[in-house]
């Protein structure tokens, strides 16, 4: 019989019910979207590991080659391939114009998965002896085609043709530069590979068919433990591009469930506003014997379908996105996703849809099922009846399988506890909030003028929308303010990060013996810069308070400092940009002991204090020194700030480079570059301003996810206040006939209803923002790991204008209750 009538009424069309498929096909269609993409990035960079780490395994260490029993071990194991990457400078031959590159020398092995192509036109298929092979925009940006040459280091290259596929591009993380392909004999000559260099030496391996990759890399692991090798095997090529993948989709997933909860307050006033308008239809069905059992079952049942029938289209959207992504903006990601259907993002974008639709329509649909005939007789004024126990505990059950699904599959469970827990406290908070608003509006003394009298009596009045206006502005204002404040903060991360004085180059691998050549050759090339050197050597620490790294199974949060080689100098005095937090420094002419100075936030991050030990690999010899000090360094200096400084007297002797920093006028550092090529091949002056344009150029990308989750949260949170507003039509439409028929005019009505809302949106303004601000800190400071520089003015503009916003729809949405004639109304209500 409920089935029947679900189906009956049904045939009626969906009027009331378009709300709430709206809000849910938004919601649904947003996290399957999110979750569709990121799966199919992060398979792929699993499909194509052995091609994007280049082997089935990789040791990777900086600073040297490896020893020729380590290169005997190694072929033991499998095919080896040898891969040295550094940054250096790539000129035309004329000196007017020189680019910081990546130069890769590569044996004749490479690579040992995947294809490297070069572009038609190229001389040959790869690059032997004094050849390159190199990235077009190298080529428009220096003006050389293939045929002719370039400089890098001590020598003359002749361009062969342009890189079109390097499969191994992606496994390299983060360049500033385009790629140069030399063989080994080509990047011997260049005369870059010297002690003290900053290069990366990689060993790639391929394991003969049927061996265990994950017992190999981990054997790897253990022997050369104490060589100072990184060993990573084919199922994470490129570890710093998954975990940032990762992180996103997961972020955007939590935005995409944020969406949706907004949507669920659109479906419960969707709900609402539908059922008052089935009151006759229920008061006749309960006339004629129809059991409050059967009436709830009905129109349950009809939910469900209109639900399910939502959920699958936004499924059906959502499974869509990643080919439309690819199609729109292929090139923009960091490898081309694996398309096809997954179905685990479906299923939990699905159960979060059908969750929310049960949270937020259970409680509405109980009320309509305990009210009696008469009281719906009697119309909208009747007060509503408290929901029954088991609706109210399966909404709750439902809202703890929320949580549930959120936190089990999260990849940091701690994050989407928090979240889920923000959520929930901020619906409590709002709901509270709306009703202190009422309890105050009807505490308040009486206006004296009729339109503030009327709206401030709109806020506190039987039927009164209030706290559900409230939530829905809450929720919406706080997720956009929150996305503002993530979005500005991306937009402006470079604006205020970078001070006004901050230097226009930084140069790496100036070697010892050259240095003083070099400060002079600056000095002269710009007489009123401000030239900063210091030493520099690469090493990766080993062991922290006699635990060795090698053994930790998975590293602390916030240890990055222990991933991969870091960058070490040694200083007599503290660094410009430090602050002793704990702990002494060193005097100049210090001579004992090896001793460190350490970055507070890297101490915290794995448990040192001053006194504690930590060991550091340099060129595979080891060395244990004791923590001296802590120090709070000021990042923003965009100086060279290192998270480890030993005292003089440890590595001097140890074979190494020196780097400087060079501020100058803008107007004079543009033939600084190609004068520092012609007498200092070796050297790599990376000019600030290319840096910025990169960095920009990959934050615009994260800005463009940022804002297309924001517009499926806009198009929620105006589905969600116009739902609000629909629920409240009947008791606005009866108040509008009433003052009507007392001489109000249209306008004093629209005025006092104006009032009203721009009230109700001040209010929770003030609270959007504070939480807003709050929650977007957590997401670029935690989550992002970025620094904190949002763009206040335009957070401020996006929360006036959906605050404005609020108030014309609240307006649009009160024209039809001020057009209802007295007399069709009276008889309606």
């Amino acid at each position: 019989m409920s089935f029947r009538l679900a189906l009956r009424d049904l045939r009626g069309g969906l009027a009331g019910l378009r709300l709430l498929a709206v809000c849910l096909f938004l919601g649904v269609a947003a996290l399957a979207a999110v979750g569709s993409l990121s799966t199919a990035i992060v398979t792929a960079l699993a499909d194509r590991g052995q091609e994007i780490l280049g082997g089935d395994v990789q040791l990777a260490v900086g600073g040297r080659e490896a020893s020729a029993g380590e290169r005997a071990a190694f072929a033991r194991i499998g095919t080896v391939s040898e891969v040295t990457r550094m940054r250096a400078m790539a000129a035309r031959l004329d000196g007017a114009e020189s680019v910081l590159v990546e130069l890769k020398g590569a044996d004749a092995a490479y690579p040992l998965f995947g294809t490297l192509r070069l572009r038609p036109g190229a001389l040959s298929k790869r690059p032997r002896g004094a050849e390159a092979a190199i990235g077009e925009e190298l080529g428009d940006r220096l003006g050389v085609r293939p045929g002719e040459s370039i400089r890098v280091g001590n020598s003359e290259l002749k361009v062969i043709g342009f890189i079109a596929e390097e499969p191994d591009r992606i496994g390299q993380g983060f360049t500033l530069g385009s790629t140069v392909l030399v063989d080994r004999a080509g990047l011997a000559a260049t005369g870059l590979v010297q002690p003290g260099s900053l290069y990366t030496s990689a060993y790639r391996l391929r394991l003969p068919s049927g061996n265990d990759v994950a017992a190999t890399a981990q054997r790897l692991t253990e022997r050369f433990k104490d060589a100072g090798y990184q060993v990573q095997d084919r199922s994470n090529g490129a570890p710093g591009t998954r975990r940032f993948i990762e992180r996103l989709g997961q972020f955007l997933t939590l935005v995409g469930l944020a969406a949706l909860i907004v949507a669920g307050i659109g479906v419960g006033n969707g709900v609402t506003s539908w059922l008052e308008s089935k009151r006759a239809t229920i008061a006749t069905l309960k006339l004629l014997g129809a059991s409050s059992a059967t009436i709830f079952l009905s129109y349950l049942i009809e939910l469900g379908l209109v639900a399910a029938v939502a959920i699958v289209a936004g499924l059906a959207a959502g499974a869509l996105v990643p080919a439309m992504v690819v199609a729109i903006a292929g090139d923009a990601l960091p490898v081309p996703p694996s398309l096809s259907l997954y179905p685990r993002p479906l299923l939990i974008a699905a159960a979060y849809g059908l969750l929310i639709a049960i949270v937020f329509a259970l409680v509405p649909l109980s009320r309509a099922r305990s009210v009696p005939p008469a009281a719906l007789f009697r119309g909208s004024l009747e007060p509503p009846r408290r929901p029954a126990w088991a609706a109210l505990l399966g909404a709750l059950g439902a809202a703890a399988a929320i949580v549930a699904l959120a936190v089990s599959t999260a990849g940091d469970p701690w994050f989407a506890g928090g979240f889920a827990g923000f959520a929930l406290a901020l619906l409590l908070l709002l709901s509270l909030l709306g009703g202190a608003i009422r309890w105050i509006a009807a505490k308040l003394p009486h206006p004296r003028n009729p339109l503030f009298r009327l709206a401030l009596a709109n806020l506190h009045r039987p039927g009164a929308p209030t706290a559900r206006l409230v939530t829905a502005l809450g929720l919406a204002l706080t997720l956009f303010t929150t996305l503002a404040v993530i979005e500005t903060n991306l937009a402006g991360q470079i604006r205020s990060t970078i001070p006004a004085r901050a230097p226009s180059f930084f140069m790496l691998d100036i070697p010892a013996e050259d240095v003083g050549r070099f400060r002079a050759m600056a000095s002269g090339a710009a007489p009123r810069g401000a030239l900063v050197t210091i030493p520099s050597l690469r090493g990766s620490v080993v062991a922290v308070g006699g635990r060795r790294v090698a053994e930790m199974k998975e590293l602390p949060p916030g240890a990055w400092f222990l991933r991969g080689d870091r960058g070490l100098t040694y200083a007599a005095e503290l660094p410009e940009g430090s602050r002793i937090v704990a702990g002494r420094w060193w005097p100049r002419d210090y001579r004992g002991p090896p001793l460190v100075s350490l970055d507070v936030e890297a101490a915290r991050a794995v448990g040192l204090g001053v006194g504690d030990t930590i060991a550091v690999s340099i060129l595979g010899r080891e060395i244990e020194a004791r923590i001296a000090s802590l120090r709070e360094i000021n990042w923003d200096t965009m100086g060279f700030n290192f998270v480890i400084v030993f005292a003089p007297g440890t590595l001097e002797s140890a074979p190494h480079s020196f780097m400087a920093t060079l501020s100058m006028p803008e107007a004079e550092d543009r033939p600084f570059a190609p004068a520092v090529s012609r007498a200092f091949p070796t050297v790599s002056a990376i000019r600030v301003k290319d840096v910025v344009e990169t960095v920009s150029s990959m934050l615009g990308q994260l800005s463009v996810a940022v804002r297309a989750a924001a517009s499926v949260a806009i198009f929620a949170g105006i589905a969600v206040l116009v739902g609000a507003l629909a629920a409240s039509r009947r008791a606005r439409t009866y108040d509008s006939v009433i003052l009507k028929l007392l001489g109000a005019t249209r306008g004093r009505i629209l005025a006092a209803q104006a009032l009203e809302f721009g009230l109700l949106a001040l209010i929770v303004s003030g609270l959007a923002l504070a939480l807003g601000a709050a929650a977007g800190h957590y997401v670029v400071v935690e989550v992002l790991e970025l620094a904190w520089a949002p763009d206040w003015t335009q957070v401020a503009a996006v929360l006036a204008i959906g605050a404005i916003g609020t108030l014309v729809l609240g307006l649009i949405g009160s024209l039809p209750a001020l057009a209802a004639r007295p007399a069709r109304a009276l008889r309606s209500l």
